[in-house]
């Protein structure tokens, strides 16, 4: 599983098994090398040559001596530095700075490994191609096909009323007699009263 707390992630690295720690020394291949095997990347081994592409010791190129897979560390021929004391050490180099310029193909395993890759990477190649072919067929049909645009209905305008039925609608609306006001509880009161003695 996938975390997304970088103290797991870091805690995964260092915790990592052998086989996962081996995918993680992959390093890009030179053009001329990409080219010829159609593979963009390969763990690096001892044996295969190297050009150190970031950081201070940019541009040397050199074979690599060791492979450090517990501090995932390379160390590279003729990159050296000089201690206090006077002694000569190797300077390690992360595997994601360096691009390979020469593949050392002694063991046959690797040998498998590239064909494998190659094969994967045609067939990446062609499926590539036939989703541009489809994307571009569409694109033609609909230009092709305009799309038809219905016209715009236009709203009916409301009939105006003749003048002679707005003076008859103003007359009724006249005599509608407006509704009697009531009279407040106390002057009711003594209203019937008046009446009841009469």
């Amino acid at each position: 599983m996938e975390t997304m707390k970088p103290t797991k992630q870091r805690k995964m690295i260092y915790q990592a098994p052998d086989h996962t720690r081996y995918k993680l020394f992959a390093a890009p291949l030179s053009p001329e090398l990409r080219t010829s095997h159609s593979v963009k990347t390969l763990p690096v081994r001892s044996g295969d040559s190297v050009r150190i592409m970031r950081g201070d010791h940019k541009g040397i190129e050199g074979k690599i001596t060791r492979v450090d897979r517990a501090k995932y560390r390379i160390y590279v021929e003729g990159l050296t530095r000089e201690k206090v004391d006077g002694t000569t050490i190797f300077v390690p180099i992360h595997p994601s700075k360096v691009m390979i310029t020469r593949l050392n193909l002694e063991d046959k395993w690797r040998k498998r490994i590239l064909e494998r890759k190659k094969v994967v990477g045609k067939k990446e190649k062609v499926a590539e191609k036939l989703a541009k072919e489809v994307t571009e067929i569409k694109e033609e049909v609909v230009e092709e096909k305009p799309l038809e645009k219905k016209p715009k209905r236009r709203k009916k305008a409301p009939k105006k009323p003749p003048a002679e039925k707005v003076t008859e609608r103003v007359a009724e609306v006249k005599k509608e007699k407006k509704p009697k006001a009531k009279k407040p509880k106390a002057k009711r009161k003594i209203a019937k009263k008046t009446e009841g003695g009469t």
